[in-house]
């Protein structure tokens, strides 16, 4: 069976927020790509937004995974594959297979010197025109959500991995440092979460 937390650990406002993000990634997402593949990584144990995505494959990356969910999750339509992004592996997907990467409140828990490597192994995947698509709390909200983990609002797991967070300027220069193009970013809930969208362009000759 399916574990039916957004995230790991518990908090009262963790299905919440995991359905506010899901919806903002699909606001983020082109229509065109739709048929296609979209990859989401560190989709947790209950990929919420993969099990809404209109996309015809939906494959998640995460290392909570074990059998049962597994086939769960492949009747509902998603694939899911054990990855540990704390060991700084390659993805393990194929160049130019995927029309959309999404990463959901998952920035954060990687330590910073290993976030570029990410997303450069994000671009790969990356068909070109190719859309990647992050959220992330703004880095004001530390303390907001060091208080909330406390009062048993958010998840105390999920806050206690937390390296560093991040600011929209900061999320820009990521996505530019890791060769995307037409970097968009912007807030939602009153400024407490940030998003940010990167292209892949068309590689140019001999590279």
């Amino acid at each position: 069976m399916i574990q039916p937390r957004a995230t790991r650990g518990t908090g009262l406002l963790e299905g919440f927020l995991a359905r506010r993000r899901a919806l903002m990634a699909g606001r983020l997402l082109p229509p065109a790509p739709r048929d296609g593949c979209v990859v989401d990584i560190g989709c947790g144990s209950h990929p919420l937004f993969l099990l809404s995505a209109p996309f015809r494959r939906n494959i998640g990356l995460d290392r909570v995974t074990s059998p049962a969910m597994v086939e769960a999750l492949r009747t509902q339509g998603v694939e899911m594959i054990h990855h540990d992004l704390e060991a700084d592996a390659a993805l393990p997907l194929a160049d130019c297979s995927a029309d959309a990467v999404t990463m959901l409140a998952v920035i954060e828990h990687i330590p910073p010197e290993r976030r570029a490597r990410l997303l450069q192994d994000a671009r790969r995947v990356l068909k070109p025109g190719g859309r990647v698509v992050l959220t992330t709390p703004a880095a004001w909200t530390v303390f907001i959500l060091q208080f909330l983990s406390r009062t048993g609002f958010v998840s105390h797991e999920e806050i206690e991995e937390h390296h560093e967070l991040l600011s929209g300027r900061g999320l820009r220069r990521l996505l530019e440092g890791a060769g995307f193009g037409r970097v968009r970013r912007g807030s939602f809930e009153a400024g407490l979460n940030l998003w940010a969208t990167g292209e892949r362009m068309e590689d140019a000759p001999g590279t």
